[in-house]
């Protein structure tokens, strides 16, 4: 799936190793796993599908989402990242524009949901302006936020 020239393309022989040396900026590094171990747990947890997103030809990030309903009765978006030489430029949104695109497509798609950390003022701007909202839940130091998808987007 493309918007302007960010798209996102399901994880492949081509850019998994692009998505492995993408780095974090230092003040987002205790809030995320590396990409290396969440394309390994995809390998183990079938249901997840890891995505590389690409600026024009260039990848430029990694996202992660779960094809299966969890807690809160929602699909989960497990990872998005974007290269720190990337950031600040609406990569991150777009790409989540996009992967919300994806996961609406999924059976049942109602509600989206994300936890983060409630000090990473970054995921917090990214997701309350697409929607998300913070109806309280908590799991563990993560906030959850939902986003409900109406069933003509």
């Amino acid at each position: 799936m493309q918007a302007g020239n960010v798209k996102i393309e399901e994880l492949n022989e081509d850019n998994w190793y692009d998505c492995c040396e993408l780095e974090l900026s230092e003040n987002q590094v205790g809030y995320m796993e590396a990409n290396a171990v969440s394309i390994a747990q995809s390998k183990f947890e079938p249901s997840l599908k890891p995505f590389a997103i690409y600026l024009e030809e260039r990848v430029v990030g990694f996202l992660m989402f779960n094809t299966l309903q969890e807690e809160l009765d929602g699909y989960w978006i497990f990872r998005i990242m974007v290269d720190k030489s990337f950031q600040g430029q609406g990569i991150g949104k777009a790409a989540t524009q996009l992967m919300i695109s994806e996961m609406s497509k999924l059976p049942n798609a109602d509600k989206i949901v994300v936890a983060y950390h409630p000090d990473n003022k970054a995921a917090h701007h990214l997701y309350a302006s697409l929607g998300f909202i913070d109806n309280g839940d908590r799991f563990g130091k993560e906030m959850a936020v939902i986003k409900h998808i109406n069933e003509l987007s």
